[in-house]
C-alpha cells in the first residue's frame, strides 16, 4: 500500500522561501506520476506541479512556473517542493500524490485521477 507523508510547512514571509518534503513508502508500480496539489480554504484543489512519469517530464501550474521546482531522490524515495518567492496567493494545504499511471499535459492537474494522496502540510505566508 503506498503511503505518503509530507513535511515542511511552515509560516514564511512574502518573497521567502520553503521546501516541502515528501516520504514515499509501499511504491511498487513500474511506471507512476507524482505530483503536489495544493488547497486553499473555500477553494478547490489545484495542481502546482507533476513529474508525469519515471522518466518523462514535468509539467507546472502557470502560477508556480519558475518559482518553484520539483525533484526527486529515488536513493531515498523523497521527493520534494522547492518554493521560492512566495507570495500571499500561496498559502494553502499542499498534498504530496502519487498514481500508478502516467500523466500527460492534459490532465495532470486533474485531481481525481490520483488514488494515493498524503495527509497535507500547511504553508502559510504572512509578514
Amino acid at each position: 500500500q503506498v503511503q505518503l507523508m509530507e513535511s515542511g510547512g511552515a509560516l514564511v514571509q512574502p518573497g521567502g522561501s520553503l521546501r516541502l518534503s515528501c516520504e514515499v513508502s509501499g511504491n511498487s508500480y513500474h511506471d507512476y506520476a507524482v505530483a503536489w496539489f495544493r488547497q486553499a480554504p473555500g477553494r478547490e484543489r489545484e495542481g502546482v506541479v507533476c513529474m508525469g512519469s519515471t522518466d518523462g517530464p514535468t509539467y507546472y501550474a502557470d502560477f508556480v512556473l519558475g518559482r518553484f521546482t520539483l525533484s526527486m531522490d529515488n536513493s531515498k524515495n523523497m521527493v520534494y517542493l522547492q518554493m521560492n518567492n512566495l507570495t500571499p496567493e500561496d498559502p494553502a494545504v499542499y498534498y504530496c500524490v502519487l498514481d500508478g499511471f502516467s500523466r500527460n499535459g492534459y490532465d495532470w492537474d486533474d485531481a481525481d485521477q490520483y488514488d494515493h494522496w498524503g495527509q497535507g502540510t500547511q504553508v502559510t505566508v504572512s509578514s
